[in-house]
């Protein structure tokens, strides 16, 4: 589905963000990739979505090469990036004027209902809490007919209990669709919740230190022994990643680094 094969990015001014990063992500699979600042994650996420050029290596998707934002690959950044003077039924469509526009009202009202967002249709963002406008945000992305959504830690400035609603009806649209999603988080939590694997990363550069499958069927509940189980064994994986960067640096403090 989603191939990368020793993707390689280095910067300008000599910086080695990602170094020869090998990973095979099936169709409808849910992959969460996690790790410490520097480790690469943001250039990963910017490579795959075409925004950005590797030094080395190849993205292909169902064997189509992606050296440019590609239509099969819909992104989901932090920050939700609504037009604000659009209502959020303009939003979601605004990247559809190709299309007819019976067509284009059609996908735009699927979207809101996959998300639970169809009553809210002629507001404007700025009467939506702050989970409504990242709903609206998945919407806009879902809507234009990707097979992979790419999702940059889009729930990380919500309050846990809109992350676990964003959480529910992600994982609705994913099973009702058979989207193929890839999501960089820093919350352990979410990623075990939501992935069915987690790809951990090492920093200077960025590359791939394990990969853990979370076989665990769904729903999840987090308080669950299965959940903590691999909560516990993805901490040791995100430490273990470190600690070749704390010798090498002993200012670095210690603690939550994730």
């Amino acid at each position: 589905m989603l191939a990368i094969e020793r993707l390689s990015k280095t910067y300008a001014d000599g910086k080695r963000a990602l170094a020869e990063v090998d990973l095979d992500v099936r169709r409808g699979e849910i992959v969460a990739i996690v790790g410490g600042s520097g480790c690469g994650k943001t250039t990963l996420m910017r490579l795959l979505a075409g925004l950005d050029r590797p030094s080395a290596g190849t993205i292909a998707i169902d064997g189509e090469p992606v050296r440019d934002p590609h239509p099969k690959i819909g992104v989901v950044f932090q920050e939700p990036r609504l037009l604000p003077w659009l209502d959020v039924a303009r939003n979601v469509g605004f990247g559809l004027s190709r299309l007819p526009a019976a067509e284009r009202a059609a996908r735009v009202a699927d979207a809101l209902a996959r998300v639970g967002l169809s009553e809210h249709a002629e507001r404007l963002p700025r009467d939506l809490s702050g989970g409504q406008q990242q709903r609206v945000a998945i919407a806009r992305a879902f809507a234009a007919g990707p097979e992979v959504l790419l999702l940059d830690e889009p729930f990380s400035a919500l309050d846990a209990f809109t992350r676990a609603d964003l959480h529910a009806h992600l994982l609705s649209l994913w099973k009702a669709t058979g989207l193929t999603i890839v999501i960089v988080t820093h919350d352990v939590a979410e990623a075990v919740m939501l992935a069915d694997r987690v790809i951990v990363m090492r920093p200077d550069p960025g590359r791939i230190h394990d990969e853990i499958e979370v076989l665990l069927a769904r729903p999840r509940e987090r308080a669950s022994p299965g959940v903590e189980a691999v909560s516990r064994t993805l901490y040791a994986a995100l430490d273990e990643a470190r600690r070749p960067a704390a010798r090498e640096s002993e200012q670095e403090p210690a603690g939550l680094w994730w």
